[in-house]
């Protein structure tokens, strides 16, 4: 999106003196902490397996290495993908549909795409709730919200008659029109928790207030199908954090990037859903600003999937809706996140033959119980860390810092098993092609956040961290064609970190549909007052320090005749002004981009109208190092080992140096491997890179 408009200088009230911040990260892998001091500006990283049967064990172990402690903290930010991961496993309550008389196949028509034409195997979106659990109430709403049928209770009520016998855990409320006047889906709800005051209820007008009954049903259902699970696992962390003696503010992610409230966020649960890799955009967009650098991908690997997002003019991309689970059976939620693709592609990803032994990698993954083979801990599949370690890319003494061993020969025994012996191939030459297959599927990720929004990946530097991030950029970037790769510092830990740079931030989105050419710009303004006006007492409610105000307008925007609308800012100068040929022209241009056309003589046309009310919190300085020569010190040396790049050829000779000894100017011709504590940066022949100021690792990527 375009550049935000300037910050306006209204105050919250603070609740308590700032001290430390905690963040923490929850990976299908890995847990990682960040932890800030406000007052000294230090900052305290710390590194754990996630724990499955109880997360809240790997959050406790991981602040517990960055040296932290709960009851010192002012505030505690999270972010999980707890909720995304419910959505895509389908392992979430059972949920019933309440809707409007003749309305209940609605949810199951959708769109009635065929994106794959020539598919004969095409399936459709499977629905979260099945048609015997959708029920229909007698209530009508016109398209302008005035009431054309009244709100029959008994109907609702008789509805409940039969929910009772069903074990139903969660209720989605949507009537027709009710974005226009929510009073029916108020009332009904009101009826529902009353007849079932243990179920998670949820009512679309608090989710969206856009037209599109297809999108709000959909969003509706998803929020009450992860309701239960996600309520239960934000109200458990609240719980741990108060036995703790913490009596801060608990703060959680949203896709947005920005924070709110954990109140709010065991009601509004689907606004978590890409809640981890949208922190890593944020800490990609705050170190853009620092660099200098206005466009960039955000590359997060991790140990069970990989994600891409970007940033376009120092803003990170966003979307009013995406499709969970892919365009082609995927289920539309419409809620405002950042534009994020995610693949099934991580460290711990599995390797396995298909029809006609074709070699996949992932999205099934071994996670962190019991992991990659050469864990150690009863894994028998060969993974992308496996395939790592045979390469000679990991040390296996020296993983995470030398807390956990691994095993060498596991991992060669699982990739010659399932890999090498079926195709033929020796254990070095199957490794590789999983890393080959591995990098080509994640390159997929990249390519979709930026050429479906008209950007040419290649023209952008690639910012990869997550654990596996910085071992697989440089094969990323040649598959991509882009020339630089940056590798932050504390890579492991760099969603943590990014949670640090996030702010309160509140969306709010209304339809208004209207002519450009006819629009009235004080009924706009009395529009975005309201939208604004929930967004401050919001802020209020969260009650998170003294903190400055920005308000952003935006606005959603088609030409006479389209189906789909962009979404552009009106700028503060162009409200004011009342701008219409300048409104007219930032549409033109955004479309421009977007499909690679625009139509300046076309007359255009509002759908919805948007506020964003954002409250900015203090951020962490990025921090220089200490600078030296071109030449790394001795110090930063740990010797060199055989490494395999390609299996056509041999093993090379490769350095080892350690990333905290590396100075500010130093230069590094590859092959190399520069190792930390969560991480290892795999330099390729031919490749250059050189450590700037802050710590960062710019590679210029080798085109031999």
């Amino acid at each position: 999106m375009a550049k935000a408009t300037k910050t306006q200088t209204s105050r919250v009230k603070t609740s308590r003196p700032s001290a430390i911040r905690l963040a923490a990260d929850i990976g299908g892998t890995f847990t990682d902490v960040a932890a800030f001091d406000e007052k000294t500006s230090r900052l305290l990283l710390g590194k754990s397996l996630s724990t499955p049967r109880n997360l809240v064990d790997g959050i406790s172990s991981g602040v517990n290495k960055a040296g932290a402690a709960y009851s010192a903290a002012s505030i505690f930010l999270h972010g999980s993908t707890i909720a995304i991961n419910t959505m895509l496993e389908r392992s979430g309550a059972k949920t019933a549909l309440i809707t409007t008389e003749g309305f209940r196949d609605v949810y199951e028509i959708g769109r009635i795409n065929r994106p794959d034409a020539y598919n004969l195997y095409f399936k459709k979106h499977e629905p979260l709730v099945r048609r015997s659990l959708r029920f229909e109430v007698r209530e009508r709403l016109t398209a302008e919200g005035d009431v054309h049928i009244p709100l029959d209770e008994a109907s609702v009520h008789a509805v409940c008659d039969q929910l009772e016998p069903l074990g139903i855990e969660a209720v989605a409320i949507m009537f027709l029109h009710s974005y226009r006047n929510p009073a029916h889906e108020v009332r009904v709800k009101a009826i529902v928790q009353e007849r079932f005051p243990h179920a998670f209820v949820s009512a679309s007008h608090e989710l969206s207030q856009e037209y599109r009954e297809f999108e709000r049903v959909s969003t509706v259902v998803s929020n009450a199908f992860i309701g239960p699970r996600v309520s239960r696992y934000v109200a458990g962390i609240d719980e741990h954090l108060k036995k703790e003696n913490f009596t801060g503010s608990f703060l959680l992610v949203q896709s947005t990037g920005g924070l709110y409230e954990s109140v709010q966020a065991r009601e509004q649960c689907i606004r978590m859903l890409e809640s981890g890799p949208a922190a890593g955009v944020i800490g990609a967009q705050a170190l853009c600003r620092a660099i200098g650098l206005d466009d960039a991908i955000a590359f997060d690997m991790g140990g069970t999937t990989a994600k891409a997002g970007v940033i376009y003019k120092k803003e990170a991309l966003t979307t009013g809706a995406a499709m969970i689970g892919g365009y082609e059976q995927g289920l539309p939620v419409q809620i405002p996140m950042i534009d994020i693709f995610e693949v099934g592609t991580g460290g711990g990803s599995i390797a396995w033959l298909g029809e006609g032994n074709a070699l996949h990698v992932g999205p099934v993954s071994s996670g962190a119980e019991p992991g990659p083979a050469c864990y150690g801990r009863g894994g028998e599949e060969p993974t992308v860390t496996d395939a790592n370690l045979v390469l000679g890319r990991l040390d296996p003494a020296r993983f995470l810092g030398g807390e956990m061993s691994l095993d060498v020969d596991a991992a060669r025994r699982a990739i010659d098993a399932k890999i090498g012996k079926p195709l033929g191939l020796g254990t070095v030459e199957a490794a590789a092609g999983i890393l080959r297959i591995a990098a080509t599927t994640m390159s997929l990720a990249v390519r979709t956040v930026t050429t479906e929004r008209g950007l040419d990946a290649a023209a952008f530097p690639l910012i990869a961290y997550g654990g596996a991030g910085p071992l697989h950029a440089s094969a990323i970037a040649r598959e991509i064609g882009t020339a630089q790769v940056i590798i932050p510092r504390a890579p492991g830990h760099f969603c943590a970190f990014g949670m640090l740079f996030a702010d309160l931030r509140y969306d709010y989105v209304r339809t208004w549909p209207g002519r450009l050419a006819n629009v009235d710009f004080s009924q706009m303004e009395t529009i975005y007052a309201e939208l604004i006006a929930d967004g401050g007492a919001a802020l209020e409610r969260a009650g998170s320090g003294d903190l400055k105000r920005k308000i952003t307008r935006w606005a959603d925007m088609r030409y006479v005749g389209q189906e789909h609308a962009v979404t552009i800012e009106l700028s503060e100068s162009l409200f004011k002004k009342q701008d219409r040929g300048g409104i007219k022209q930032a549409f033109d241009a955004e479309h421009q981009l977007r499909y690679g056309t625009c139509a300046p003589n076309e007359p255009a046309e509002i759908v919805s109208l948007r506020a964003t009310v954002t409250g900015l919190m203090k951020k962490p300085a990025m921090e220089r190092i200490a600078k030296g020569s071109a030449t790394p010190p001795k110090a930063a040396s740990l010797g060199a080992r055989m490494v395999s790049f390609d299996n056509r050829k041999a093993a090379m000779k490769t350095p080892i140096y350690i990333r905290e000894e590396l100075k500010g100017g130093n230069k590094i011709t590859g092959p190399a491997l520069i190792e930390e504590h969560a991480s290892t940066t795999v330099v390729f022949p031919g490749d250059k890179l050189t450590v700037d100021a802050f710590g960062n690792l710019i590679i210029d990527i080798g085109r031999n």
